[in-house]
């Protein structure tokens, strides 16, 4: 029993924490495009006095940028020393303005412009890419070796998820228009804010990391928005229903959102986010099927019958062709012995 307890003993390394801030990080942000659109929904069902709808996509991204700064604070202010502060180089600076810039500003801001020109299955579908190009972009720029097996299966949930989301709607017609190339705009910043969270997170303290590029990119993204549509994108921003639900979005899908995924970005491997990130196609309609009640179509089985062979695929240990060489010498081995046993056999028996 005593060996049985010790041998069995589970430890909990940085990699497999790591793994584990991944999924949870995948599954919060899985759930809040279903939550950001119900509370619009919301917003939209108690117009203000002029009509217009205080919930928006926008007005929820600042505002919740904001909001997440005091728990960030409270958290980390102890990594805000001047020792600490000094110590970053001009370089290290540099770094941490741009992912506060992909992150908090493009990132979101070409997804938003996307979903207002074309319909979320196309933005869906087109941002799927992003596994297989961060596994490939890993290996070009932060020299991180592609696991093959890994890879195979960024292609299995792939296609799962084109088989899922073509089967949704299918009627949809493939058309690229300047949505669907926002799309795959936001798609390429994204994976490009990864890589350089990623480069920023090795040298630079998380609490340094979190809070400067959290209220950089509340500037950049107000900046932006105001640069490109107008200052008047943030009207009813004061209004008081955007204050009474905006806590929710906030709490869940920002704060503890980038929280956990700064972890996952600081101690996963790149195979691990990328199989976490295939996944979210399955969790984001499941999601939807709860929280927006929307129904997943004829394609969710099969797809989401690919999308968890690929997690198989990802984590078995055995390489397949391991397996079948195995399964090659155990039949070779019985071929042998029914013919040693035919040949010991005494005649006519």
């Amino acid at each position: 029993m005593t060996r049985f307890a010790s041998n069995t003993t589970f430890k909990i390394t940085p990699t497999t924490a790591g793994i584990a801030f991944a999924w949870v990080g995948m599954a919060i942000y899985a759930a809040s495009n279903s939550i950001a659109t119900w509370l619009v929904n919301i917003g939209e069902a108690n117009p203000l006095a002029d009509g217009s709808n205080a919930i928006t996509f926008s007005n929820l991204f600042l505002l919740g940028l904001l909001i997440s700064l005091v728990p960030m604070w409270a958290l980390f202010r102890k990594d805000w020393t001047r020792a600490k502060l000094r110590a970053l180089s001009l370089r290290e600076h540099g770094w941490l303005t741009l992912s506060a810039f992909f992150s908090s500003a493009l990132t979101p801001g070409l997804f938003f412009f996307a979903l207002e020109h074309c319909n979320v299955t196309n933005v869906v579908l087109i941002s799927r890419i992003e596994p297989i190009l961060f596994l490939l972009a890993a290996f070009v720029f932060l020299k991180e070796r592609i696991d093959g097996r890994v890879m195979g299966a960024g292609l299995i949930a792939l296609a799962g998820a084109v088989l899922m989301i073509s089967l949704r709607v299918r009627d949809a017609q493939c058309v690229f228009d300047i949505g669907e190339f926002a799309a795959i705009a936001a798609t390429l910043s994204y994976v490009a804010s990864t890589l350089i969270a990623r480069r920023t997170l090795r040298q630079v303290p998380m609490g340094i990391f979190s809070i400067y590029r959290t209220a950089a990119g509340t500037v950049m993204y107000f900046g932006l928005i105001s640069a490109l549509q107008g200052p008047q994108e943030f009207n009813g921003i004061f209004a008081p229903v955007l204050w009474q639900w905006v806590w929710l979005y906030a709490g869940i899908a920002i704060v503890a959102g980038q929280l956990i995924w700064f972890f996952a970005l600081k101690y996963a491997r790149s195979g691990d986010l990328s199989l976490a990130t295939s996944v979210s196609p399955l969790i984001s309609i499941l999601f939807a099927m709860v929280i927006l009640g929307e129904e997943p179509g004829v394609g969710f089985f099969p797809g989401a019958a690919l999308i968890l062979l690929a997690v198989f695929v990802a984590q078995s240990k055995t390489n397949p062709a391991e397996i079948m060489a195995r399964v090659k010498a155990v039949d070779i081995r019985r071929l042998g012995q029914r013919r040693a046993k035919t040949a010991l056999a005494p005649i006519g028996s």
